[in-house]
């Protein structure tokens, strides 16, 4: 079928468009809320005529927004739209629609799922990955099918605000859908060897999946040049400004004793000084999940949740409220909290929990009559536009900024009119100092804690190590 685009792109949307459509694959690493879905729709619509099929992987809580993109910004109907789900038959499905939606996490378990993907493409189909870090991973299942399985298509893309999530690491599989050309590796060890040191075991001497530095870094950047547009949010678009407040709570006496022993147990523990990575990783870990009322997956007493409530005190009556929490244990409490304290409907949830067309419900029913949705980070981190609300509270976060800049920008982006306050929960003990300390400098809490481990290494101090570990 003939469709068209039936909204205008904005100025940098339309650069972004003349440097990827010449080439039959590229990258868009746009920062969150600059429209990148306008712009693959745009680069869909000028390749019209080479292509019959549009097949559009994103994270599978983001496919009802992919729709709604779709039909927004051109003139298909509902039905030119297919959104695959659990009953997607490669033997009934139409083959004759402009339009595919695929939950990119269906690659890794779901045969169905990949027997109708692999009916779609050929070289007719443009395949394109959104929020592509879902494929960072080169050995991961999905990973290796979407890449194999589209090499049959003419055009392919991958779209992310967040390209690095953890380093240079996270380029080669993005690069490797596009063309292992652009990377100039044929395999991952390849491209390891010649840009990732890893860490060595001290007691065995092997090597670790643990990165240590990268190198050669201009190389790399070179080479992705020609085949990425980048989008900066500050550089492009004029949104309200972002405000961020915090409420420090007590820790209770359960959590201190439970905090202690966690500690002690890693102190205790030789290996923490022999490989202190993975050891500590599991502390911050345990450590997050004590601030947060829990200690071996059993409840325990904690000041959180009044504090949470405080927060929404000061919030004006009846403004729209998205409340983030790292953890899907735990959200019941808030629920609750918050139900108790302003009403039984006033309550909506997003998480792994539900399926996905109840989180689509659930969405639409926060938009119509409720004030607060409450979401887990890793469900609705991504995709979502939420700028219904000005107001956001962060119960508690992850370790990773980018993760949390993801969450924020749920709110901050293209049709929010209104300056966007953040609001953090946070208990008054180490591990949530140094979080919120590295969500303020943009930076990874472990990643920043590693440095710090890694200082003390060098110097072969075992006691300041301790230290280190005894102030968090």
């Amino acid at each position: 079928m003939t469709w068209s685009t039936t909204t205008e792109l904005m100025p940098h949307q339309t650069d972004a468009v003349a440097k990827l459509l010449p080439s039959r694959v590229g990258g868009l690493f746009a920062e969150m809320g600059t429209g990148k879905s306008r712009i693959l729709i745009e680069l869909a619509n000028r390749r019209a005529a080479k292509i019959d099929r549009v097949v559009w992987f994103c994270p599978v809580s983001v496919k009802a927004t992919v729709r709604a993109e779709i039909l927004k910004h051109t003139s298909c109907e509902p039905d030119d739209i297919v959104v695959f789900d659990d009953r997607t038959d490669a033997a009934k499905m139409p083959l004759d629609r402009p339009w595919y939606v695929v939950g990119i996490e269906s690659l890794s378990s779901s045969l169905r799922i990949i027997a109708a993907f692999d009916a779609l493409v050929d070289e007719r189909t443009f395949v394109a990955i959104d929020e592509s870090t879902y494929i960072k991973g080169p050995h991961a299942s999905r990973t290796r099918r979407v890449t194999d399985m589209s090499r049959r298509a003419r055009y392919r893309a991958v779209l992310t605000g967040t390209p690095f999530t953890q380093g240079v690491v996270d380029l080669y599989g993005q690069m490797s859908f596009l063309s292992p050309k652009i990377l100039g590796y044929n395999s991952f060890w390849a491209f390891a060897r010649n840009h990732l040191e890893y860490e060595t075991d001290r007691r065995t001497g092997k090597v670790t999946g643990q990165i240590r530095r990268s190198h050669n870094t201009d190389v790399l950047a070179a080479r992705i040049a020609p085949y990425v547009y980048q989008i900066r949010k500050d550089e492009c678009l004029s949104l309200p400004e972002k405000l961020y407040d915090e409420r420090w709570v007590a820790t209770s006496l359960e959590q201190d004793a439970a905090a202690m022993r966690a500690k002690e147990d890693v102190l205790e523990d030789e290996a923490t000084y022999l490989n202190p990575h993975i050891a500590i990783f599991r502390l911050f870990s345990r450590l997050q999940a004590i601030a947060c009322g829990f200690h071996r997956g059993a409840p325990i007493r904690h000041n959180r949740i009044a504090g949470l409530l405080d927060v929404v005190a000061r919030i004006p009556e009846g403004e729209k409220v998205v409340v983030w929490t790292k953890y899907r244990q735990g959200l019941d409490e808030i629920v609750s909290a918050l139900s108790g304290e302003h009403g039984a409907g006033s309550c909506r949830e997003f998480h792994g929990g539900l399926d996905e067309r109840r989180r689509g419900a659930e969405v639409e029913a926060w938009r119509r009559e409720a004030r607060f949705l409450v979401a887990t980070q890793q469900s609705g981190g991504h995709g979502l536009t939420l700028t219904e609300a000005s107001h956001a509270v962060f119960y508690s976060t992850g370790f990773k900024y980018s993760e949390r800049a993801q969450a924020e920008d749920r709110i901050h982006r293209i049709g929010q009119e209104r300056p966007c306050t953040y609001l953090d929960v946070a208990v008054d003990c180490g591990i949530d100092r140094k979080i919120l300390a590295a969500v303020q400098s943009k930076g990874a809490t472990l990643a920043e804690f590693r440095r710090e481990l890694d200082a003390c290494r060098k110097k072969g101090m075992k006691e300041k190590l301790r230290a280190l570990i005894a102030s968090i």
